[in-house]
């Protein structure tokens, strides 16, 4: 059985390139438009990985990351941010949530694979 990945995203385009990339080494993806789209789609389903963007209406990727943490059944998936945002300040924010990794965009699509591989499997 596929391994499924939540993908939480604002930007259309950006999140159609990742559930391409992803869906082509073998993963089902499941899409979410903001943060918010993302805790509620993960409560419906537990996946084996987030993938989260930082910026994004309603719900920003940390809260997303806090509010997932909070849930037991996502004590132990990995999340990995993917974003634009770089700085060490940011990324010690995105490890005190509980964020697994970083990637920052633009990502080359076989480094993510390569990324996710590692990570799930």
């Amino acid at each position: 059985m596929a391994k499924t990945i939540l993908a939480v995203d604002d930007s259309g385009s950006l999140r159609q390139m990742v559930a391409f990339s992803l869906k082509a080494a073998g993963y089902q993806v499941i899409e979410a438009v903001d943060g918010q789209d993302g805790l509620e789609k993960a409560r419906n389903q537990v996946v084996d990985l987030v993938l989260t963007d930082q910026n994004m209406p309603r719900m920003d990727g940390l809260t997303l990351i806090k509010s997932l943490r909070g849930l037991p059944s996502y004590a132990r998936v990995p999340i990995l941010m993917l974003t634009t945002e770089s700085s060490d300040d940011m990324k010690a924010k995105g490890r005190a949530a509980g964020a697994n990794g970083w990637l920052v965009k633009p990502f080359d699509p076989q480094k993510l694979t390569e990324v996710v591989k590692k990570v799930i499997g």
